[in-house]
């Protein structure tokens, strides 16, 4: 069967809720419920515009303002940060499924973090957990005094700082709070609720990740399935599909790209009968991190649209810019834009909008930009839109590998 590549992205686009007008209630149950549907939220630093977390759930209810998740992260602790692919922000129910994880990064982290990071963190294990259990919170500002402090990047960390690290990775410690930005840990005792904390036996991990991944995606390749939360690995999300397959849990479909291709995939026999709905023919200027766009690859494939991001990359050698946001409008990425939030001066500064191949910033499709960024410039603290010359742009002939 054939899914046809409309029909396949608004499928997909559903279960990111990114075809629904992005307006309704973004504060407590309705906000958790909404990361839930979503599966995840990475976060990021950098602040262009917005935090990447937030600008997520803002390009899907524009009523949300960040003190809501804080609220969810701090004070309700339904919700927790760990690792997905990234730092992510993650329902804290999940707690006993990704336990899973920390004696897997532990063994992953004793085979790298010695060659990567100064030596002495694991000395720290001890000193902090006990200083912790008796002071409280901490952050890397309040360790490692009389420690040599690197100059350099996440390469170059204090022991302390390392330390602390480790710890988060394996589950010793939570992030309780981030003043700024900055992380701030405790016990995870004291962070995760207990009714959270009972672990998931690891043979029902697997199906977990696996069964609902799938769930999240609408259809997918073993390995998109395996990458999404990227809780197991590939063969074992294989191992899964085939399994599923021949109780007749899941059935195999050929899903139709952008360019009319077809992949073979995976997908519940009820999703078959479901008609998805209409996405809105608003346009929606999204984060570079967005759920929807993670698999540079599936996004390759169902949407025709290209997107790397260029922050590492050197200013000469930048096709783009530093930090460009991806512009849907529908259920099609129409376009990227380059801009950023001056907020001493009170401006949302444009300086450059790329159309994709064979879109024309018509006079409509500009009211809708414009319309966006005004809401854009509300949420990212700024009183006005301001166009810089020359930010028309023509489409770019961008080679793909």
């Amino acid at each position: 069967m054939l899914i046809p590549n409309p029909t396949a992205r608004r499928i997909f686009l559903d279960r990111h809720a990114l075809v629904e007008v992005p307006s309704g209630p973004a504060t407590g149950q309705a906000l958790h419920d909404l990361i839930e549907r979503i599966g995840f939220v990475q976060v990021d630093s950098i602040n262009t515009v917005a935090r990447a977390h937030d600008m997520i759930l803002w390009s899907r209810r524009q009523s949300y303002r960040p003190p809501a998740l804080k609220r969810l992260l701090e004070q309700d602790r339904s919700l927790w940060e760990h690792w997905t692919h990234d730092a992510s922000i993650l329902p804290a129910r999940l707690h006993g499924v990704w336990q899973h994880r920390f004696a897997r990064d532990e063994k992953r982290l004793h085979a790298n973090w010695k060659s990567w990071f100064r030596d002495g963190y694991e000395a720290q294990f001890d000193s902090i957990l006990n200083r912790i259990a008796k002071d409280g919170p901490v952050g890397t500002a309040d360790v490692g005094e009389g420690e040599v402090r690197g100059k350099g990047g996440w390469w170059d960390w204090h022991p302390s700082k390392t330390a602390l690290e480790w710890l988060w990775r394996t589950g010793r410690l939570a992030i309780t709070r981030r003043d700024g930005f900055a992380k701030i840990y405790d016990l995870t005792e004291r962070v995760i609720p207990e009714a959270h904390r009972t672990p998931v036996p690891e043979g029902e991990v697997i199906d977990w990740a696996c069964r609902t991944a799938l769930k999240h995606l609408g259809f997918g390749t073993s390995g998109e399935i395996a990458a999404f939360w990227n809780a197991v690995g590939p063969e074992a999300a294989k191992d899964w599909c085939r399994a599923a397959l021949a109780r007749g849990d899941i059935v195999e479909v050929e899903v139709e790209g952008a360019g009319g291709q077809r992949r073979k995939s995976f997908i519940y026999p009820e999703v078959l009968t479901e008609t998805p709905p209409d996405p809105t023919p608003r346009l929606r200027i999204l984060s570079p991190f967005d759920p929807a766009l993670r698999d540079r690859k599936r996004a390759e494939f169902l949407f025709g649209f290209f997107y790397r991001i260029e922050v590492f990359v050197p200013e000469p050698k930048r096709i783009y810019g530093y930090y460009v946001f991806p512009v849907m409008e529908g259920d099609r990425l129409v376009g990227r834009i380059d801009v950023k939030a001056f907020r001493d001066a009170g401006a949302l500064r444009v300086k450059a909008f790329w159309p994709e191949a064979g879109v024309k910033l018509t006079k409509a499709r500009l009211a809708k930009l414009e319309a966006e960024l005004d809401r854009l410039a509300v949420f990212s603290g700024c009183e006005r839109v301001e166009f810089l010359d020359g930010w028309e742009r023509e489409t770019l002939a961008v080679p793909t590998p």
